[in-house]
């Protein structure tokens, strides 16, 4: 270390405070309730090498810790006092990961040489392209969803690139919203280069220069030693995603995480292939790239909440993710709803940390609520009317530590939900229910935080809602040692006679006057036997509205009699009577286990074998192909070995011939 312990920690809280005021800067500023409310935007601090090394913790998205934005910095040839540049095309760098996602920075000069940038990120509501908001899994190239801009300045030595701001407002929705958020943006970076410039006028230039290396290396260090604190061993975890697509089928992700002494890798093989949605996440093949790291990141942190918050933490990691999967997609995949596939897979990653550490570290989250836009026009002055209105997020999963917290969003906790008061001005809409939803989280001694109910009524035809991230409608969040899998999730629209229609993982959704929306997260698992629940927290729980009488009954052994009390004679008898079940490290949901008896490790193994020997733009048929071939099989045929997929594969090469000459199966597949 360059920098003794006392001033390196004082450069620490200093440039933590540097992201924290521009993520104030930007906070106070933003014009879209996405950004001044949900709070999904990015400040931060890089090193002239690109790596992020100061994030602010109270403000913002928790996602992007470690950021590199190596990729986005080289795209511009050489830079001068007063440049800021943007970027949000998910193909160039790799910095940005979808289109609403416009990413801001500028060069920190001192006496001629740059020190720093400053650096962020805000989630435009709109970006333009087929559907409003830009997102929708239905879309299938990146093309569909929204303008795009490469790395280039948009402001070159102070002066504006005006045609540039006009080609974005002249493509989206709400150009004021999008106008007044780049303003935002450009305060913030310029916040950020006046602070530092404060920072290096206390402590020297060339100690800011040190302390950010410095930096990077303790929080290699540290990461290392919370990893050396695991056992060492291989630990494997699958989850899926409801549908790959419109009508679709599961999307596998796979991860064999392997800790040897204080480092660790994650490998991604057997996830499934590049599809033909938008559900990819572009990572250009970087083994550390920030979106395959979430997960890893927030391990970590529950591990050790006093670990440093900068990219350092992702040197003790590496990750193999083959090329062409859903994990690192080739151009022009559609990649909108690639926060969708991250979410899902930091609880992968999750998993496997379980397996390493049961006694420390939750399970499943809920997920599968969505964020919430409304597109609809205002009956009085007939104007366009658009906005987010709120993130659907569900419970965090139980812990040897205590019950998950309700309606939380775990994971996701970063989007704060906007005051009905602050929609209902801002969109011409009702909310007729927004709470939390009894029975939702999983059972176990600690229970599983509860699900978020949104029901909202619209009044203007051509109203258009998309709920960007929806899922875990069959899959639902996995339980522990015992505990109970969490609720599913559900999408329901309400006509104005009545009827219910059940719309699954619809994510753009047309409504007209009078129609009612209802989306209902999934529910947060739980973790150990819910039999060996203290009777007290139960009680709470049904006091509180958390649990009813006969989920209290049927899953704690908890009964109580006809007029609310507890009944502790046959609560005692009741408990006493229960065999508990296997205790084991992972618990499914009922439409899970009958998804496994089909497709089994094996089977998709050789899937994913047989897949890894075909051109990119094959892969997605051939694997639909398969799917309709299994699923139109005798049960007698079914052997779960992998045979049948083998056969499968066959018999697409015999229909397609163009498949036979394009692919190449492995030797033992022949």
């Amino acid at each position: 270390m360059r920098t003794d312990p006392v001033t390196l920690k004082m450069l620490e809280n200093h440039a933590q405070a540097v992201a924290e005021s521009m993520a104030y800067t930007l906070f106070r500023t933003a014009h879209s309730t996405f950004v001044k409310e949900t709070e999904d935007f990015t400040t931060g601090l890089v090193s002239p090498a690109g790596m992020t090394f100061a994030s602010p913790r109270d403000l913002g998205a928790t996602w992007f810790i470690g950021l590199d934005y190596k990729g986005a910095l080289e795209a511009i040839d050489g830079y001068e006092e007063g440049d800021i540049c943007i970027t949000n095309d998910p193909y160039s760098g790799f910095v940005c990961t979808h289109t609403p996602d416009l990413h801001i920075w500028k060069p920190i000069f001192w006496e001629g040489e740059i020190v720093a940038f400053a650096v962020g990120h805000i989630h435009n509501t709109d970006m333009g392209g087929a559907v409003p908001a830009s997102l929708s899994r239905a879309n299938t190239e990146v093309h569909q969803e929204g303008i795009r801009f490469r790395p280039t300045k948009l402001i070159s030595r102070g002066e504006v690139n005006q045609q540039l701001i006009d080609t974005m407002m002249l493509n989206v929705r709400m150009p004021e919203q999008n106008q007044g958020d780049l303003h935002a943006q450009i305060a913030a970076v310029n916040t950020g280069e006046a602070k530092v410039h404060e920072m290096i006028r206390k402590f020297g230039v060339e100690t800011v220069r040190n302390g950010i290396e410095d930096m990077l290396d303790m929080g290699e260090i540290r990461a290392r030693a919370v990893i050396s604190d695991l056992p060492d061993g291989q630990f494997h975890f699958v989850d899926y995603l409801d549908e790959d697509g419109p009508n679709g089928v599961p999307v596998r992700l796979e991860v064999t995480l392997s800790i040897e002494g204080d480092g660790l890798t994650l490998d991604f093989t057997g996830s499934d292939p590049q599809l033909k949605s938008a559900l990819n996440m572009p990572t250009g093949g970087n083994p550390r790239h920030i979106l395959l790291m979430v997960g890893y990141n927030y391990c970590l942190y529950t591990l050790d909440p006093s670990i440093p918050l900068n990219g350092g933490i992702l040197r003790a990691a590496t990750c193999i993710v083959p090329e062409g999967t859903v994990l690192n997609p080739q151009y022009p995949a559609a990649v909108g709803m690639r926060s969708l596939t991250c979410g899902r897979l930091q609880g992968v990653i999750m998993g496997a940390f379980h397996a390493a550490a049961p006694d420390r570290l939750p399970v499943g989250a809920a997920g599968g609520g969505g964020i919430v836009n409304v597109k609809t026009f205002d009956a009085r002055s007939g104007k366009l009317s658009m906005a987010s209105i709120d993130p659907v997020t569900g419970g965090a999963g139980g812990s040897a530590l205590g019950d998950g917290t309700d309606g939380s969003g775990a994971n996701s906790s970063f989007l704060k939900n906007t005051p009905v008061e602050i929609n209902e001005v801002e969109v011409p809409i009702k909310f007729r229910r927004y709470g939390l939803v009894p029975d939702s989280g999983g059972a176990g001694i600690a229970r599983g935080g509860m699900s978020t109910v949104l029901e909202v009524e619209v009044f203007t035809p051509d109203t258009v809602i998309t709920a960007r991230n929806r899922d875990r409608s069959i899959f639902a969040a996995w339980g522990g040692q015992g505990g109970h899998p969490g609720a599913p999730s559900h999408f329901t629209k309400i006509s104005p006679d009545g009827t219910h229609h059940n719309l699954g993982n619809t994510d753009v959704v047309p409504l007209g006057p009078g129609d009612v929306f209802n989306l209902t997260s999934g529910g947060g698992a739980g973790w150990g036997d819910p039999y060996a629940r203290p009777e007290e927290l139960v009680v709470r729980d049904v006091l509180r509205g958390a649990v009813t009488p006969a989920a209290a009954r049927e899953h704690y052994g908890v009964v109580f009699d006809a007029e609310g009390r507890l009944d502790a004679a046959a609560t005692k008898a009741r408990r006493a009577a229960h065999l508990p079940a296997p205790c084991e490290t992972y618990s499914y949901n009922e439409n899970r286990r009958a998804f496994e008896a089909v497709w089994t490790n094996a089977n998709y193994k050789a899937l994913t074998q047989a897949l890894s020997g075909m051109p990119v733009h094959w892969r997605h048929f051939v694997k639909r192909s398969v799917f309709d071939h299994v699923a139109a099989l005798e049960a007698v045929d079914r052997r779960g070995d992998g045979s049948e997929v083998w056969a499968a594969v066959a018999a697409v090469k015999d229909r397609v011939p163009g498949l036979a000459r394009a692919m190449t199966l492995p030797e033992a597949a022949e």
